[in-house]
């Protein structure tokens, strides 16, 4: 059986098992006040261009999306994002169950377009109940989005300057971010550092066994994060194990070389399902993860020698399917496929 259903179904990346192996008999304080994770901090303030940035480590996405939104809302707040945003459609209501509300605005090949937030932010300040309604206080988005889509680097620059206009917070989820920026033509890590109020670089989905890296690029985290990421359950008493892994991932450019693999890999699946075998995208994603749209008579067959995901039905006789690649998928197993 050929895997491609996710980017997160293996364990972790050679050289991360390496180090974790390698470190494994020292002895280091806890919640994150160790050495390995001072030098991860280190080397992704190196990468990112922020020599001030706060930075901290986390075990999972919806973890780091529902703690990081709630600390930078205030409690009559919710925050903005397109219909098909991770956090609105796969996180179970985790951000709501913090209090907090998601407010979402229709998408557009899966992004969120400056000029309809724009336009729903001019409605809701023109609403004299205004006061009585969950006031937005942030906008969310992915890079890459769910689609796989990206944005350009002028659509984050008009992102930012709504969220400016307005006095919002501007945050990016970087689960696949190592995708999204080995895809993009002008989006660079210190570039993305630069438009957001807080990120995160993903680690579970690209190469470590599990943990992010959330990013306040100018050190302008809230106050108390440590008290603030404990409160929601989300502090790590051996945090080490995130840091040692993140220490592996920006060592030697490790981090946009998977980046780099996966898309590779996935242009040639592109390749593969359009070009040689005929089949149509069912939407136009430069990264790892790819659309198409297959006839449900060919599921069946597809499925008995290729794990991937029924995304959606397309008409009464075709389903879009999703195909994912990854750190750990080798060219072999795409030649496999075809």
């Amino acid at each position: 059986m050929l895997h491609f259903e996710s980017d997160y179904n293996n364990g972790a990346h050679e050289a991360v098992l390496r180090h974790l192996i390698e470190t494994n008999d020292e002895r280091t304080h806890s919640y994150g006040d160790d050495n390995f994770s001072e030098h991860a901090r280190a080397l992704i303030r190196e990468a990112t261009g922020t020599p001030d940035a706060d930075i901290y480590f986390l075990a999972g996405g919806t973890q780091t999306n529902a703690t990081i939104l709630d600390c930078l809302l205030e409690p009559f707040e919710g925050v903005l994002c397109c219909d098909t945003a991770h956090i609105n459609v796969h996180e179970s209501g985790a951000v709501e169950a913090t209090g907090h509300k998601v407010l979402t605005i229709p998408n557009v090949q899966g992004k969120l377009m400056s000029n309809d937030l724009r336009r729903w932010l001019q409605a809701y300040f023109a609403d004299d109940t205004a006061e009585h309604m969950v006031r937005p206080g942030a906008v969310y988005i992915t890079f890459p989005t769910e689609l796989g889509t990206l944005y350009s680097l002028d659509e984050l620059k008009a992102l930012r300057t709504v969220c400016d206009d307005y006095g919002l917070k501007f945050y990016v989820d970087g689960a696949r971010l190592c995708y999204g920026l080995a895809a993009s033509p002008n989006v660079t890590l210190p570039l993305l550092a630069s438009l957001a109020d807080a990120f995160y670089i993903g680690g579970t989905k690209c190469g470590v066994l599990c943990g992010e890296a959330v990013v306040f690029p100018r050190g302008n985290a809230p106050s108390h994060m440590l008290s603030r990421i404990k409160r929601r359950g989300a502090l790590l008493a051996k945090s080490r194990v995130v840091g040692v892994q993140f220490e592996a991932l920006f060592t030697d450019g490790l981090y946009f070389q998977i980046g780099r693999q996966a898309v590779h890999l996935a242009q040639r699946l592109r390749e593969i399902f359009v070009e040689e075998k005929g089949y149509r995208p069912f939407i136009d994603s430069p990264t790892n993860q790819q659309f198409f749209i297959i006839p449900n008579t060919d599921l069946e067959a597809l499925h008995r020698i290729a794990g991937f995901e029924n995304w959606c039905p397309v008409d009464a006789t075709h389903t879009a399917v999703r195909f994912v690649t990854s750190w750990a998928t080798v060219a072999e197993e795409v030649e496999a496929l075809a």
